[in-house]
């Protein structure tokens, strides 16, 4: 029951953690950007952290049924 509860807290903590730096890309880093191949890596980023935070929010979904 420890390992289960550990491995739901991970994956609790990794959303928290992509979904404050999702924040900081769409609120400050993108801008902040000084030229557009940088808007282009920060764009790129933000849709990589939001499909993480889909994944994580259903294998968080699975644990917790």
């Amino acid at each position: 029951l420890l390992m289960e509860n550990n491995n739901t807290y991970n994956l609790m903590h990794q959303l928290t953690q992509e979904s404050k730096s999702l924040w900081r890309i769409k609120n400050n880093y993108l801008d902040e950007s000084l030229t557009e191949e940088e808007k282009i890596f920060w764009n790129k980023l933000a849709q990589d952290k939001e499909a993480h935070i889909i994944e994580l929010k259903n294998l968080i979904k699975a644990h917790l049924k």
